[in-house]
């Protein structure tokens, strides 16, 4: 019989080299950037991002108007407080995003990124160079102790343990390099939106606590630290002259302005003449009364002040009056849609709002991820497997809200709607809809922080009272508007579900049932439906681009027939206002403007 145990440590030694060629074939180079779908659009050795301006002029000050009450918290990732503006400034992440790519991510804090051909993991090689602004190195702990305070503080914002649901193991491999393992190769976007965890210096919030709102100014790695502040007045940034990241490419071009100061302003129209009068320098006009109206005067005139419109092709999202589904009677989707007739966007476009805007139909508008006519064959395979749990509408019509284009009509709206509130229950005895089983009248409040929406809101009120619905606005402060949406404190609120070109984990956030009683979260409708539970994970195990436009769009479609809002309206331009002495990049990329690039005459030419 032949001796098999000499061979084996030969044998071993041959495996153990088969298995590495195998691991190692399996990963690619570390990479400078990643794509979540195709190539990269900026190679390795690129200079700067085409909207941005290398030879910008660097110094002055931006002044920049916020609408608030107050501010008292320095720490933007907790459940508490109110934080102050501009703190994004303060925090980096590990890779940034171009904002001309559908979502590609190039190293910043990461120097480098290593992601295997089937994305079940990722590894972060850090710069070396990465300094917070008290001198100390960035390491791989910092980059550790950042993900598991985030995702598992009790008082963290509960977005990021959602966001990063799917991290299993988090490990050190030494002070510049650490890994992620996932529970799943199917989470592809999961490298690219780890890279947008922001970088926490370890060594302050051990020290500083990190649970609880504060005003101590806290150590950060980003280009600008906190000058001086004053609660519900002010806040100044100064740029850090030993800012560790300037030199590289993806910085080039931005951060221009030696100070950033934020002013801050009771409402919209103590706002708006401050910066008629010069208070501030820029800015961005969301009401189309004041853009049609207000932008007139000497100032406007002489071109000391500019009003320009500037296209950009970023998702619109969904802002919308958003029912909570936790409370009667928004319980009942037929409800809920009976509502949407009530509100004639038409009529207010036109009369409020000079008919400036786009009637929204999407929770993805303004982008190819939103769903139009009848579901696609490939919309189709997606939806099929739900089909007996889902309204036969999903299927059978193109969603579209309700419209009093003619031959419809706010009548004939009311009409529908009373015949649907009938169907599910509700009569109108005595001019008050009420519940034909409990007698309880129909009433709610919409919750309010801008006084501006009031004009907005009052029209859809009386188009309610002659369905015999009892409604009243209530208009709160800042504060005590984040702290009941927080605490799920409203009948209707006023909010914008913002979206991105490449969506992905945070759905969960947004919609998941796993987040409906989770205070703090953005189910703010208080969404609980497997189908869409399901989806969510279709669209975030999408393997190809067009892979997630089809789960998107049919995840569009199951939520929009859940008449969870009723939509309100976007706008595919930028409206802006901004001083003569401030100048930006010839290019603006798809997302938009961005400040950020911008920069200040020089006082030379300032003068001329």
């Amino acid at each position: 019989m032949r001796d098999k145990s000499r061979n084996t440590p030969i044998l071993s030694a041959l495996l153990s080299i088969l298995l590495a060629c195998v691991s190692a074939s399996s990963l690619a180079a570390p990479q400078h950037g990643i794509a979540m779908h195709g190539n990269l659009k900026y190679s390795a050795d690129f200079s700067h991002f085409d909207y941005a301006n290398p030879a910008a002029p660097q110094g002055g000050t931006l002044k920049m108007g916020v609408i608030g009450d107050n501010f008292d918290s320095f720490n933007a990732f907790i459940i508490k407080g109110v934080p102050a503006a501009g703190l994004d400034y303060l925090y980096e992440p590990l890779m940034v995003r171009a904002e001309d790519e559908a979502f590609s991510k190039y190293g910043l804090i990461a120097e480098n990124i290593d992601v295997p051909s089937d994305r079940s993991s990722v590894t972060f090689h850090l710069n070396k160079q990465a300094r917070f602004n008290d001198g100390q190195a960035i390491t791989a702990d910092d980059v550790k102790f950042s993900f598991e305070t985030l995702t598992g503080h009790d008082k963290a914002t509960p977005f990021y343990a959602a966001y990063y649901a799917d991290v299993e193991t988090v490990t050190v491999l030494d002070p510049h390099t650490i890994r992620f393992d996932f529970s799943t190769d199917q989470n592809k976007e999961l490298p690219l939106i780890l890279g947008q965890m922001p970088v926490l210096a370890k060594h302050y919030w051990e020290k500083e606590g990190f649970g609880d709102a504060s005003l101590n100014i806290p150590v950060g790695s980003g280009p600008y630290q906190i000058a001086s502040f004053d609660p519900g007045r002010s806040i100044t940034y100064k740029k850090n002259p030993d800012y560790w990241g300037k030199h590289l490419a993806v910085n080039a071009g931005h951060y221009n302005f030696d100070t950033v100061v934020f002013e801050y302003y009771k409402d919209n129209t103590i706002a708006l003449e401050a910066f008629k009068a010069g208070e501030y320098d820029f800015r961005l006009e969301r009401t189309a009364r004041n853009w049609a109206n207000a932008y007139e005067g000497q100032k406007f005139e002489s071109g000391e002040l500019i009003k320009e419109e500037v296209q950009h092709s970023r998702p619109a999202g969904m802002q919308a009056f958003v029912m909570n589904t936790r409370r009667a009677p928004f319980k009942d989707r037929e409800v809920r849609r009976a509502l949407a007739y009530a509100f004639d966007f038409e009529w207010t476009n036109q009369n409020l709002f000079n008919g400036q805007y786009r009637r929204t139909d999407s929770y993805f508008e303004n982008s190819e991820l939103a769903s139009t006519g009848l579901p696609s064959d490939a919309e189709l395979a997606i939806l099929e497997p739900y089909k007996k749990q889902l309204p036969p509408e999903v299927f059978t019509e193109s969603y579209e809200p309700p419209s009093t284009v003619p031959p419809n009509n706010i009548r004939k709206n009311l009409r529908k709607a009373t015949k649907q509130l009938k169907a599910a229950g509700w009569s109108v005895k005595d001019n008050i809809l009420r519940n034909d089983e409990t007698g309880e009248a129909f009433k709610f409040e919409f919750l309010l922080y801008q006084k501006d929406f009031e004009r907005v809101v009052q029209p859809f009120i009386k188009n309610l009272e002659k369905l015999g619905i009892r409604s009243e606005i209530r208009v709160v402060d800042t504060t005590q508007y984040i702290n009941r949406l927080r605490e799920f404190d409203f009948d209707v609120a006023v909010y914008s579900i913002g979206q991105s070109d490449s969506p992905g984990n945070e759905q969960r956030e947004f919609w998941h049932s796993s987040k409906a009683d989770q205070p703090g979260s953005r189910n703010l409708a208080g969404i609980k439906d497997p189908v869409v539970d399901a989806l969510i994970d279709q669209v975030i195990s999408a393997p190809d681009r067009q892979a997630l436009i089809d789960r998107t769009r049919a995840l569009d479609r199951v939520l929009l027939w859940g008449h969870y809002v009723v939509p309100n309206w976007y706008n595919p331009v930028d409206r802006i206002a901004y001083s003569n002495e401030l100048m930006r990049p010839d290019v603006t990329p798809d997302s938009g403007v961005s400040i950020d690039t911008w920069w200040r005459k020089p006082e030379e030419s300032a003068q001329q």
